[in-house]
């Protein structure tokens, strides 16, 4: 999938966050929902107009993110 088929970024819409094409839904609302083990059912339910495909793209995006750098976690 690519992910870029469902998120952008546009400096006037939600002050220039990741969301999902044609909506104001951020990807991370999408991925906070998700990390809450909220359900995709309950996801789509709250939010009529994204998609399962704009879901898993959300993941996506994110997933793709996470590669770009090195975060130090302390014990």
């Amino acid at each position: 999938m690519d992910w870029r088929e469902y998120i952008t970024v546009d400096p006037e819409i939600c002050h220039g966050q990741a969301c999902i094409k044609g909506t104001r839904i951020m990807a991370s609302v999408v991925l906070d929902n998700l990390a809450a083990n909220v359900s995709q059912e309950e996801i789509l339910h709250s939010h009529p107009s994204l998609t399962p495909e704009a879901i898993r793209a959300a993941i996506a995006y994110a997933a793709e993110l996470s590669g770009e750098r090195v975060v130090t976690l302390t014990a």
